[in-house]
């Protein structure tokens, strides 16, 4: 069984917009951290270039073959030990040596350079990737320079800077962006969702309309829907039309047939009513079968039309009502009370007036038969079912014969008038509308006939 969230067009939509959302912002952070990161290291390499420019400007090489460097100005992180920042000039040529001249902030320590390649430029700069004593990873720039004395060797000067002056920045700047983006990321989300709400209500407002033609307030689909649902909605209402018209040329043809039927079989029972003899009343006798099995098969066709009906509701009080009036009358002779429940509640069954009477009439007729003084009947609401009881005080069914009274021509009681069809009837309308009908004991003493149909919304 799948989950409640996969069969959820809104939650499908609104989880595969975010993941989009969230992958796109989270792909543009890391592109803006990117360039923020290459930005600060060319301005980084900028002023490391800046510094070497100015050490080239002071460099000399003095009386006695003496590497002389004037003062300058330039960073004071240069003068301080360790700052971050330093510089350091080689001597290269025949005899090469490390650090013949560096900054303050240097200390004690010497920058461990590569080989010095050929071709190195002399009036340019290459970019170093070097490592002090610490451990720290430096950003250099290097150049060699040849003085004009004869005298002079090649040198090379380098400028390092620790890239560690590049994480307060970046991290400031991270910081900013994760507020941005999130800020962001929470207005896009809150817009999806709007937009979700007002794009999918269209699909709410049909489950609506849907609901009012189930429920028979509406007999077709009404109101204003998009151009992408409208072809839909006409194509249901066209159903809806021709839905309609099958149920009603059934019910027109169950009527003609009824009335086609009726007829002779009324000329026939009037013939034999003249009749006194033993064919009168065989004939009589098939007569009664015959209109039995012709209503019975009436009502089953006319229920099978209505369940593919939309907007049935029949209200069951006042049927009710009728059905104990008329049962009243039916049995005066013994004087039994027919009595309507105190609370019996008011609703609508999802079908047809006659297949409620029917179903009704047959078992508060056979409560009459078997009662000794009283029946009452009620009605409750039941969830999504309208269950009706039929009480009465007579002497009860027993247990292992609830079920086989249901069946067809079955009569517990042969003593007892009747054709043991009309509780047979009762079930099988009852199937056809999806309900149920079951036998069991009556708080009054004798038995309940608890009948649940499809209520109306």
């Amino acid at each position: 069984m799948k989950r409640p969230s996969t069969r959820s067009l809104r939650l499908r939509l609104l989880a595969g917009t975010l993941a989009w959302m969230l992958l796109s912002i989270a792909a543009a952070g890391w592109g803006l951290r990117t360039l923020f990161l290459d930005h600060i290291t060319q301005q980084l390499q900028a002023q490391l270039v800046l510094q070497l420019d100015q050490l080239s400007a002071v460099v000399d090489w003095g009386a006695g073959g003496r590497l002389v460097v004037s003062p300058m100005v330039a960073d004071p992180r240069l003068e301080r030990p360790l700052s971050g920042l330093y510089w350091q000039i080689d001597r290269l040529g025949d005899e090469p040596r490390a650090a013949v001249a560096r900054s303050r902030s240097l200390w004690d320590q010497a920058l461990v350079l590569p080989p010095a390649p050929e071709g190195y430029p002399a009036r340019g700069y290459r970019v170093l990737s070097l490592q002090d004593a610490q451990g720290h990873r430096l950003l250099a720039v290097a150049r060699t320079l040849q003085l004009p004395d004869d005298a002079a060797p090649p040198l090379r000067l380098v400028v390092a800077g620790d890239q560690a002056l590049l994480a307060e920045p970046l991290q400031g700047f991270t910081r900013m962006l994760l507020i941005a983006l999130g800020v962001l990321a929470a207005g896009l989300a809150l817009a999806v969702v709007l937009q979700l709400q007002l794009a999918l209500r269209p699909l709410q407002l049909l489950r609506q309309r849907l609901a009012a033609v189930r429920a028979g307030t509406a007999a077709q689909l009404q109101g204003p829907f998009p151009q992408e649902l409208q072809p839909l909605v006409t194509e249901f209402n066209h159903m809806l039309a021709e839905n309609a018209d099958m149920v009603q040329r059934a019910r027109t043809q169950a009527g003609n047939l009824a009335h086609a039927v009726h007829t002779p079989l009324s000329v026939l029972a009037n013939a034999a009513a003249q009749e006194p003899g033993p064919l009168g009343a065989l004939v009589r006798e098939q007569v009664d079968a015959a209109r039995r099995q012709v209503d019975y098969h009436l009502a089953r066709a006319r229920a099978a039309a209505a369940v593919r009906a939309t907007g049935l509701a029949t209200p069951v009080l006042e049927p009710v009502r009728a059905l104990l009036r008329t049962m009243q009358r039916l049995h005066a002779v013994r004087g039994l009370s027919f009595e309507l429940a105190q609370g019996a509640q008011d609703a609508a069954f999802r079908g047809e007036p006659q297949d409620l009477y029917e179903l009704l009439g047959n078992l508060i007729d056979n409560a009459g038969k078997w009662a000794r003084s009283r029946v009452v009947v009620d009605v409750r609401r039941e969830g999504g079912q309208l269950c009706f009881t039929v009480d009465d005080d007579g002497p009860g069914i027993p247990e292992a014969e609830r079920e086989r009274m249901f069946e067809r021509g079955v009569q517990l009681d042969e003593r007892r008038p009747g054709s043991g069809l009309g509780l047979d009837i009762v079930r099988a309308l009852a199937d056809t509308y999806g309900g149920s009908v079951q036998a069991g004991q009556s708080p009054l003493g004798g038995a309940r006939l608890r009948l649940c149909l499809p209520v109306a919304a």
